[in-house]
């Protein structure tokens, strides 16, 4: 008897997919939920699990292959061949039950939807005698980094996946010989390492390393919280917000003519995975979108008295700061609202209206930008989207967002005001059909009622798909933005 193993629903919309990676080949014993293989549509991953154990039959659409709905993927023979325990590795599948047996180190969860990452730095060579749960490698992924941490004590015997390795979520990345599992033998073992790591021959995160060189920050004015005193990104962060801002920055050193001899004196540096897809995502928007911005400026008077009035008693009140940002966001619910094309994707030759607002906030973070997503911040209160926004921001520094936490946007803010712009033209983020771009509020003479009069002012801009979002949308879209934070009780009153 067999199976039929078929294309998943793929989610509003998605009418094909295309098979990325198959986890299982012809002849393997699968057990019931585990995962066969992966399809990619243009919106997500989608994970393939079995819907009965036994062995792995006919696999009908090989990798590459795009697959409708409900298309057959593969067949699986029921029976001899049934399992009743997942097969799939585990972090460490040991080799034999002998006291001195070898251990694999395999590639830990990358997070969902995540299927690949690559060896960005190891810690250990081979030969290295390791301590259970001391860290051997470091896995760079499009969002995260990821630390692999020795599954056994022993020493390294091999290493599979050298630096720079592309690696699947169900890759093999190294051996540790003569591992045990006695908690007794765990204290010699971690003698020998303990007396060869001394203070600055600790290998720090490669994320560390970026940001300290992009900061200018001397390894020594870090203080590590890693392993064996390792410093990490969060600990660059910490630093950064702890010291005291220089009296005046030297200027930069003049860039040389550019010549051939040049070539000798420049660093050419691989791009982070992240980077890559941030690029691509970036370039993909303008070639797809019909992309044009309107500009508006609002009088944040009202606001800033609003907030200097209340901030006290709100953070009393709810544990968290009243900032800009629940002001902006609130505003563009209320404008998205009225104008609800902003708010709508194209998909193909149709516009989905999305009767919700799941409200991207941009976030940079020492390894590039990021856009976690507050869902349903259209139910939320003022306090809801402040603690929402400020424990996301917190996890994007960190590098701790998920893949879920960053998808299913509606629509996006951007507040480039934060590192002092003026005046821009943030990009959309695809498949969205808007985004708000947010600057620095400046001091500036105002005509008000016949006089000049000095008021805060900041520039706004948005972004939009001229596909599905016509100019007089956009501009009421801003003008409603507007109207709301230059009068917040419109809010109040849903004005």
């Amino acid at each position: 008897m067999s199976t039929e193993i078929r294309v998943p629903t793929l989610g509003e919309s998605v009418t094909e997919a295309t098979v990325a990676t198959w986890f299982k080949k012809p002849g393997d014993a699968v057990a019931v939920d585990e995962m066969l293989c992966e399809l990619e549509t243009d919106k997500v991953t989608v994970e393939v699990p079995a819907t009965a154990a036994g062995t792995m039959g006919e696999i009908v659409a090989s990798e590459g292959t795009t697959v409708g709905v409900d298309a057959l993927l593969a067949t699986i023979v029921e029976g001899s061949g049934a399992v009743s325990a997942p097969a799939k590795p585990a972090k460490a599948a040991a080799k034999s039950d002998s006291a001195a047996a070898s251990v694999d180190v395999m590639v830990p969860t990358l997070g969902e939807s995540v299927t690949e990452a690559t060896v960005s730095t190891w810690f250990k060579k081979v030969g290295d005698t390791v301590v259970q749960d001391e860290m051997l490698c470091e896995l760079e992924t499009d969002k995260v980094s990821v630390e692999v941490p020795a599954p056994s004590a022993g020493v390294l015997s091999e290493i599979i996946a050298a630096e720079g390795t592309t690696v699947d979520a169900a890759a093999k990345l190294a051996v540790i010989g003569g591992a045990t599992a006695s908690a007794s033998d765990a204290p010699a073992a971690a003698a020998a390492p303990a007396a060869s790591t001394g203070g600055k021959d600790v290998e720090d995160a490669p994320s560390a390393k970026k940001a300290m060189a992009e900061a200018g920050v001397s390894r020594d004015a870090v203080t590590g919280s890693g392993r064996d005193g390792r410093i990490m990104k969060d600990d660059v962060a910490k630093a950064l917000s702890a010291a005291p801002a220089p009296a005046a920055a030297p200027a930069p050193a003049p860039r040389a003519p550019v010549s051939a001899d040049d070539a000798s004196r420049e660093e050419r540096v691989k791009m982070t995975r992240l980077r890559q897809t941030i690029a691509r995502r970036l370039k993909e928007s303008q070639n797809t979108a019909a992309m044009l911005t309107t500009y508006n400026e609002v009088d944040m008077t009202e606001v800033m008295a609003l907030r200097n009035e209340y901030k006290d008693l709100f953070l009393k009140k709810h544990g968290v700061k009243l900032g800009f940002m629940s002001f902006f966001t609130k505003a563009c619910v209320h404008a998205l609202n009225e104008v609800p094309e902003v708010n709508a994707e194209v998909d193909g030759t149709d516009v989905v209206y999305k009767n919700f607002v799941h409200m991207g906030i941009a976030a940079g973070t020492p390894t590039g930008l990021v856009v976690p997503v507050i869902r349903d911040a259209d139910s939320m209160s003022f306090a809801g989207i402040e603690k929402a926004i400020a424990e996301k921001g917190a996890r994007a520094r960190d590098g701790k967002l998920s893949m879920a936490e960053m998808q299913g946007g509606t629509f996006t803010i951007s507040n480039g005001g934060v590192y002092g712009s003026l005046m821009s033209s943030p990009i959309l983020n695809p498949p969205q059909s808007g985004i708000l771009g947010m600057h620095k509020i400046q001091d500036r003479p105002m005509a008000i009622n016949g006089e000049v009069v000095i008021r805060p002012m900041m520039y706004l801009a948005l972004s939009y798909d001229h596909r599905i979002v016509d100019g007089k949308g956009a501009v009421t879209f801003l003008v409603r933005v507007k109207e709301a934070l230059e009068d917040p009780r419109r809010l109040l009153m849903d004005l």
